[in-house]
């Protein structure tokens, strides 16, 4: 586990250097929290997170979805619920930092892919969308191009556990195979899918075991 040390951090200072402060604690953060939803409520309120790139974390809290399968609201509640889950979690993974990062910015395509057509609202690739705008985030602090491509890749590919196990046609467990880890896929799709309000967790544990199976008879 990578912990960054940093200076004090000015959450109304608005710099470059100050940007770069944030970008490190929250680093910290998903790695050091057992609820990192704390830090990210408090921190949604302060000046510094209205600003690029943090922002396109904020525009999660005006993106609305489906009551229906996300009954706990709008992609901000929801990813606050995703990045708790991968805290109890994350010590299953290979890398717990590629990990918390895919976990927050797992739905960051969402505001620029949902859609609400007459009381039905979709949010069709966001996944892909997600990707190259994570990848766009994390260069504002890293220059590290593997790691911002693991943490991308986990993102493109992490709706693959619904593909798979309902028959899909969005379904690609070869291409998947070939970009991403798919036991990692398998981890932070199942705290997606537990990062909901009134969820069956026996039926997602069930669900990522059908997907692994299928990935690995493929």
């Amino acid at each position: 586990m990578q912990v960054l040390k940093q200076k004090e951090l000015n959450y109304d200072l608005l710099s470059e250097d100050n940007k770069k402060l944030l970008l490190y604690e929250i680093n910290n953060h998903l790695l050091l929290d057992e609820k990192p939803s704390e830090y990210f409520n408090f921190l949604a309120d302060t000046k510094i997170f209205k600003e690029y790139p943090f922002n396109m974390l904020l525009r999660l809290r005006e993106t609305e979805q489906s009551p229906q399968h996300h009954p706990e609201g709008n992609v901000w509640n929801h990813t606050m619920l995703v990045v708790d889950q991968a805290a109890k979690q994350k010590h299953k993974s290979k890398n717990e930092r590629i990990f918390m990062w895919a976990a927050l910015l797992h739905d960051i395509g969402k505001p620029d892919t949902t859609r609400n057509k007459k009381g039905k609202i979709t949010s069709y690739d966001h996944e892909k969308v997600g990707a190259d705008l994570a990848k766009n985030f994390l260069r504002e602090f890293s220059e590290d191009e593997i790691f911002i491509s693991k943490i991308s890749s986990l993102i493109r590919w992490h709706m693959q556990i619904l593909h798979v196990v309902k028959n899909l046609p969005f379904a690609d467990i070869e291409s998947m195979k070939k970009e991403s880890d798919v036991k990692e896929v398998a981890l932070l799709g199942y705290c997606d899918r537990l990062g909901r309000t009134n969820v069956n967790v026996v039926g997602e544990k069930k669900n990522i075991e059908i997907f692994l199976q299928r990935c690995e008879n493929f």
